[in-house]
């Protein structure tokens, strides 16, 4: 029992703080942070391989707020979370003052952007903090970025910035990309282009899928998809298939189904991804292991970027031993902070557009294939900062 107690003592002064004995006199000091996303209908994948989950993001948050109370009982801290889930056609500026009314001043938002931009421009959100956990939107990172805003998950711009870093590395210059029809699918393209300007790739031809979505599942699907692909796929000599289709509709479909033998890269195939299940590094595994039995499911993106934004207030709280919302906020946005999240380096969020900077997964379906920033791309202050709109480039004036 005395080694045990040691080793305790010693995980708490690792974290950053004195083992101190809480008051038994005194009560813990609670730390609320809310959770809001928006009702929807699940994703129905296109393979039954996939379970469909409607949990996606709040599990993610509820291992975090484990996580925090099992560090946060040694410093007589105990974490909260409120959920608030808004109706398909309801008012996210409803769902923000309910929980400012409950004293939430710390809010994950899964959203998409329009309503994220609503939740962040309530009255009440003023006083919050606001964590982007879901929409990859490059404009919230620049034009309409805001104050009260920090983007948790990775911009498309990241994204399309660290798979072409791995693409040039094996001079893979010469690219064919395929754009679905959906507006989410042309903002991944134009992520796609800014990022071959950067690094002087060339996109030899743009193709728009023009088909109508295979049923894979009736007798002749596959000699469908077989036939229209082989002939749509025809392009100038390139060196790698690019297919921007975010809502998933055709890109499997594309892989082995090609006029050249060429890898499939992007939205499908080699994907750019904050987190995936094929990563076992840095001590994934024990993370991965420890949602599974949570949610009886592998975690996935939405999960673990939900999952960040509630460490990132764990984490503050331990450094500042404090559970003034004002106080954490100040201290997760300036230059003290780091985040231990799986990914083998401390996190820490941009101070021009809000950004966390963070590496990214190149995730194939069942290995981790490489992870970008790519060696031998430089930058003066973070390499990390080679993924995403770099302080020079940014747009953002940080406003209300």
């Amino acid at each position: 029992m005395r080694i045990a107690s040691l080793l305790i003592v010693a995980g708490v002064l690792l974290l950053g703080g004195p083992a101190r004995a809480a008051d038994p006199g005194a009560g813990p000091m609670v730390i609320r942070i809310g959770y809001l996303t928006r009702a929807e209908e699940p994703r129905i994948p296109q393979t039954f391989l996939e379970p469909v989950s409607e949990d996606e993001g709040v599990q993610g948050a509820r291992l975090a707020i484990a996580d925090n109370n099992t560090t946060g009982r040694f410093l007589n801290q105990r974490f909260e979370l409120v959920e608030a889930v808004v109706p398909e056609d309801g008012r996210v500026e409803d769902a923000v003052r309910d929980l400012a009314g409950q004293g939430v001043r710390l809010l994950v938002a899964d959203l998409r952007e329009d309503a994220l931009l609503a939740a962040a421009a309530a009255p009440e959100a003023r006083d919050m903090l606001v964590f982007n956990t879901r929409a990859p939107d490059d404009d919230l990172r620049n034009e309409r970025c805001r104050t009260n805003l920090l983007h948790v998950t990775p911009s498309r711009r990241m994204l399309a910035d660290a798979l072409s870093q791995y693409l040039v590395s094996r001079k893979w210059m010469n690219w064919l990309l395929v754009v679905g029809r959906t507006p989410e699918d042309a903002a991944y393209a134009d992520a796609i282009r800014a990022a071959a300007k950067r690094y002087r790739a060339k996109i030899v031809e743009e193709k728009r899928w023009a088909f109508e979505d295979a049923n894979r599942r009736v007798d002749t699907g596959h000699v469908t998809v077989q036939s229209e692909i082989l002939t749509f796929t025809q392009a100038p000599e390139h060196d790698v298939l690019v297919v921007a289709d975010e809502a998933d509709g055709f890109g499997e479909y594309l892989l082995y189904q090609t006029w050249l033998p060429r890898p499939v890269v992007g939205t499908h195939g080699l994907v750019p991804t904050a987190w995936s299940r094929v990563n076992e590094q840095w001590g994934a595994t024990q993370l991965h292991s420890r949602f599974e039995r949570q949610a009886g499911r592998w975690m996935r993106p939405r999960d673990y970027t939900a999952w960040m934004a509630v460490r990132a207030v764990g984490e503050a709280a331990t450094r500042t031993k404090s559970a003034d919302p004002a106080a954490l906020a100040a201290f997760v946005r300036g230059p003290d902070f780091t985040l231990p999240a799986f990914k083998g380096q401390g996190l820490s969020f941009r101070d021009w557009d809000g950004q966390l900077r963070q590496p990214v997964l190149l995730a194939g379906p069942r290995v981790l294939v490489s992870v970008s920033p790519q060696a031998g791309f430089l930058h003066q202050y973070s390499e990390l900062d080679t993924l995403g709109d770099d302080r020079p480039e940014s747009r953002c004036k940080r406003s209300q």
